[in-house]
């Protein structure tokens, strides 16, 4: 039986980190795979939030609903500005 007068300890697990870009790198391909059209479905997400508009497909709603909408965002206007700034 437990003691009840000691202060237990609880080591939880914690799940690797995954970057943003490496989110929507992997919900991306899992769109392809399934013959929907990604920009479509992930601007869909992004503007109402329903996860619906991404495939359960390899895990990918679960991997987008880790992520926050604006960090999405955010992330995407990176990259288009990495690649407008590289045509200049």
């Amino acid at each position: 039986m437990a003691d009840l007068q000691r202060t237990q300890n609880f080591s939880s697990v914690q799940e690797k980190q995954v970057s943003v870009r490496e989110v929507l790198e992997k919900v991306y391909q899992a769109l392809v795979e399934k013959g929907y059209n990604p920009v479509n479905q992930i601007v869909g997400y992004i503007m109402s939030g329903d996860p619906t508009y991404v495939t359960n497909y390899g895990g990918a709603r679960t991997l987008i609903s880790k992520v926050e909408r604006d960090e999405i965002l955010e992330e995407l206007m990176k990259v288009y500005i990495e690649v407008m700034q590289s045509r200049y």
